[in-house]
């Protein structure tokens, strides 16, 4: 019962979800921030690229999920 693929991409789809929520969360607070505290561009564009990269690395991990389902189906 432990390796049941369907229960193994639904907690996979379960942390990707929670990645993709943390990142979007990230970045609403760290632009809200410096604009309000008045940071640097540099500043700014830095956590800009710390949350594009999250949003890549939760747009890989949806990508392993969907040639799990793939890898299984045929």
């Amino acid at each position: 019962m432990g390796d049941d693929p369907d229960r193994k991409r639904a907690e996979a789809g379960k942390r990707t979800a929670k990645v993709m929520v943390a990142t979007g969360l990230f970045w609403i607070v760290t632009t809200y921030l410096g604009s309000h505290l008045g940071w640097p561009q540099r500043t700014r564009a830095l956590f800009d690229l710390i949350a594009l990269a999250g949003f890549g690395w939760a747009l890989w991990m949806t990508y392993g999920i969907w040639r799990s389902r793939q890898n299984d189906k045929g």
